[in-house]
């Protein structure tokens, strides 16, 4: 081998394998440029097709895309968790995500992508909230997402300005990690409650988003949006902490019914009745609590299960890598 055959491929080596991510639902009037824009900044150009009955699958390929093809319409998480699960197998240094429907512009690809590259951050949020306030979301579309965007950051522990923006880069310790279950919108709020929990860093960067002359932004209504993300904070919130969300709760209303029961032993002592109002709070309050508490232990038995399975696989999976990684070297 020569001593420049040797240079160039420590040169290629050393070059971060950077890979753009693209969920997309009937998107064939604005696919093809975003993945002529985006090949400008990237390696590989990933497109999910996340059930299209239009030309988005077949437009994309056309235009040098590698498509991910679901049969039907999974939602917006299902084609995050098929294009992170893609990028793995690709082995990629960096995954940016950004919407099929044009309101994110590529070209900003270099400028979410440099803390991540200069090993800053494992994640990259883009925030249409961070730095300018005419940013152009409607009114009322940024009410409902500062107001999501405050639960989402109470949840996971990080103070956010926009959790809900599309635009998002992904270092490789987050790739490898991030397993996400949520197929709707509510995966925004799994992603950062399992960056949290996983240790993975954060960091918001001031991008910009195109409502303008766009036929619309979001498969969802605005109200159904708002109200899918919050039951999945709800859910995710409970399965998370399951002894403190129904656990408390549940050990409030036992011992609330405990006192209706020892409140209804007194009447009884002294008038030898029984009080029924009484006893059948007595009986509400004792089932309701014991129900919950049943509930609160069972949901952190099968979590400490899971999470335990899933430490397991993660750290199998990192002894493959170093042992693939030593015998390619």
């Amino acid at each position: 081998m020569t001593l420049l055959k040797q240079i160039d491929d420590q040169v290629t080596k050393a070059k971060p394998l950077v890979v753009a991510g693209i969920p997309a639902y009937n998107e064939e009037r604005t696919i093809a440029k975003l993945i002529l824009e985006a090949q400008k900044h990237v390696d590989v150009v990933l497109v999910c097709d996340d059930g299209s009955t239009d030309s988005t699958a077949e437009i994309a390929e056309r235009m040098g895309a590698d498509v991910i093809r679901h049969e039907k319409n999974l939602g917006y998480g299902a084609a995050t968790k098929s294009l992170l699960a893609m990028a793995r197998e690709l082995d990629a240094d960096i995954l940016v995500t950004f919407d099929g429907d044009g309101q994110h512009d590529p070209n900003a690809i270099p400028h979410l992508i440099e803390p991540v590259l200069e090993n800053r951050t494992d994640i990259v949020l883009g925030s249409r909230f961070l730095n300018s306030k005419k940013n152009g979301v409607p009114r009322y579309r940024g009410w409902g997402i500062k107001m999501i965007t405050k639960l989402t950051g109470a949840a996971s522990n990080h103070k956010l300005h926009d959790a809900q923006c599309g635009f998002r880069v992904f270092g490789r310790k987050a790739i490898s990690e991030l397993r996400l279950v949520e197929n709707g919108m509510g995966a925004s709020v799994e992603l950062m409650m399992k960056a949290e929990k996983q240790g993975l860093t954060v960091t918001e960067v001031s991008t910009e988003c195109k409502y303008k002359d766009l036929e619309r932004t979001s498969t969802q209504n605005g109200l159904g949006h708002g109200a899918s993300v919050l039951m999945s904070i709800v859910r995710l919130v409970v399965e998370e902490r399951p002894l403190q969300l129904l656990g408390v709760p549940g050990l409030i209303f036992l011992f609330a019914g405990m006192g209706f029961g020892v409140w209804m032993l007194q009447n009884y002592a002294a008038t030898h009745q029984i009080t029924t109002n009484i006893a059948l709070a007595t009986i509400a309050f004792v089932l309701i609590g014991m129900f919950t508490l049943f509930t609160a232990i069972t949901l952190y038995a099968i979590s400490r299960q899971s999470q335990k399975k899933r430490e397991l696989n993660l750290r199998y999976l990192r002894i493959m890598m170093n042992y693939v990684r030593n015998r390619c070297s």
